[in-house]
């Protein structure tokens, strides 16, 4: 049950660094792209392996919405980055481990 909160937790940090990479002007605009299309992939009925196969079709939306989310961290300014997973750690404390 704690890898399940362990889990929980990392997609809320993921989720608030992703949110904050969207939401701040000095983020390169190719990054916020590839943030909106790793939540795009994971909406659309649209998939590589289709959601009717239970968990298959679940891993590859995990799949490819992180490594959307990890090129959209590799485009942006190292710094940015650094102060924006800085901040969200600040305001999800259990998110941290």
């Amino acid at each position: 049950m704690w890898k399940l909160a362990t889990l929980w937790y990392s997609l809320r940090k993921e989720l608030a660094l992703a949110w904050a990479m969207l939401r701040h002007p000095d983020t390169p605009r190719s990054a916020k792209l590839a943030v909106l299309a790793a939540g795009l992939y994971v909406l659309s009925p649209v998939d590589l392996v289709s959601d009717l196969i239970p968990v298959l079709g679940w891993i590859d939306d995990g799949v490819v919405a992180a490594l959307l989310l990890a090129l959209a961290a590799r485009l942006m300014p190292t710094e940015l980055h650094a102060a924006l997973k800085e901040r969200v750690a600040q305001r999800h404390p259990g998110a941290a481990r």
